[in-house]
């Protein structure tokens, strides 16, 4: 389950990180993309962490990642690219099929902020 707390981690930072982001970007398009992200990532984060925990119990185990301050949007995209990469390696130690359900809905929405951000500016 290390890798899964890992993933929650970093999920949890992008939380934390895209709220951060919102509150300084000066772009319109960016600042609804990155409040969408963390509304809605925070109950899917919810959902995965209490599905594992029921198979689990309580997990423990949490590392917190260094925020930074919004530079500009490329920075932001990479920001969400490598989220995306992370999440791509870390969900390999993940075998239920339940779980994995519940990390596409994530993925998906990183995809979608990420897209929101390159294209529609």
């Amino acid at each position: 389950m290390e890798q899964l707390v890992k993933l929650l981690s970093i999920l949890l930072s992008s939380n934390t990180q895209a709220q951060i982001f919102h509150r300084q970007t000066k772009s319109f398009s960016e600042h609804n993309t990155l409040g969408t992200y963390y509304s809605e990532v925070t109950e899917l984060i919810d959902g995965l962490t209490e599905s594992a925990q029921g198979e689990y119990g309580i997990l423990s185990g949490y590392v917190a990642f260094p925020l930074v301050s919004y530079k500009d949007n490329a920075a932001t995209v990479t920001y969400f690219v490598e989220i995306c990469a992370s999440l791509t390696e870390l969900r390999k130690a993940i075998p239920q099929s339940y779980l994995q359900n519940q990390i596409d809905e994530i993925e998906a929405l990183l995809y979608s902020t990420k897209y929101k951000l390159v294209n529609l500016k």
